[in-house]
């Protein structure tokens, strides 16, 4: 028995060794967050997106947006900082097809996914980016072709499939001049290319800078696209700021109910050594940065500014 004893002591006591040894081991990393210490951390940030205010380009079918402050229903005054604490904005929104936007098919097809009915998965995709705004500077009118692909295609390899392509025409330099609405001639893409992107090298979406796919009279594009079920985005930004291979883009919108619109937010993750964009640390995130000086509102540009 005094034998069993010391047996018992004996491993009791080579188990808690082996417990306290594997407790002092390093757990290996999960896979996901190696990816962000290795690659997302360092990488640089580009927002592709333009600031919705009331006075940004918009087709003349949708109207005006309207910003105020948000009313005390009690009170009938607005909230303030030093009465309430607090202040927050109503928005009039004329239409959900403002600004920097993800249209999905729902637009133009009511038997297709709406706004909120987007896959999960849309998240972060490859990016790739096709610049015509060289025919452009020529050709305000010009549209991507099947061979502009096939050209970038020659300088980079075959486009990943799954990816977003965005077409660089630098037509947002002129943004947010409120004529641009009313151009009817403007970059675009040719429906051949459309098809070309999609049944032959099967990509998420495209992207383009203004705010139709193509300037013919029946946007013969933005109808197949939508009535096939793909989606598009609209009004991007920045492209010029971003590599034409080798970056992703972190794709991220609101959730309204049956939304056929998206006030849309997107972000080039870009090699660290790219020459443009912010790092993770390379500014204040948490606590932000306090500014010089304080928001009010600006009742002649109906937004709050500093």
């Amino acid at each position: 028995m005094k034998k069993f004893g010391v047996l018992f002591l004996v491993a009791f006591f080579s188990l808690i060794v082996c417990l306290s040894i594997n407790a002092a081991q390093p757990r290996p990393e999960p896979t996901l967050w190696q990816v962000y210490q290795q690659s997302l951390k360092s990488a640089k940030y580009v927002d592709l997106t333009h600031t919705i205010t009331p006075a940004i380009p918009v087709w003349s079918g949708f109207g005006a947006s309207k910003f105020e402050p948000t009313i005390n229903p009690k009170t009938g005054q607005p909230y303030n900082y030093q009465k309430d604490g607090f202040e927050a904005t109503h928005y009039d929104l004329s239409t959900d097809q403002l600004g920097t936007q993800l249209d999905p098919p729902a637009h133009w097809n009511p038997d297709y996914p709406a706004l909120d009915e987007l896959p999960a998965t849309f998240a972060v995709r490859p990016l790739v980016v096709i610049p015509i705004q060289e025919q452009v500077a020529l050709d305000p009118n010009y549209h991507l072709t099947l061979k502009d692909i096939q050209d970038w295609e020659r300088r980079h390899g075959r486009i990943p499939s799954g990816s977003v392509v965005f077409v660089r025409s630098d037509w947002s330099k002129e943004w947010p001049n409120p004529e641009l609405a009313t151009r009817t001639k403007f970059p675009g893409v040719t429906l051949e290319a459309l098809k070309f992107l999609h049944l032959q090298r099967q990509i998420l979406f495209h992207g383009h800078e203004p705010l139709d796919t193509d300037s013919t009279p029946t946007l013969e594009g933005e109808a197949w696209l939508l009535h096939n079920g793909y989606t598009q985005a609209e009004g991007v930004t920045n492209l010029d700021k971003v590599p034409e291979t080798g970056a992703l883009v972190a794709i991220g919108y609101p959730k309204f109910k049956g939304g056929l619109g998206g006030y849309a937010r997107y972000i080039a993750i870009c090699p660290p050594d790219w020459k443009y964009g912010v790092s993770v640390g390379q500014i204040p995130e948490s606590p932000l940065q306090k500014a010089d000086k304080p928001l009010h509102w600006d009742t002649k540009l109906g937004v709050r500014v500093r």
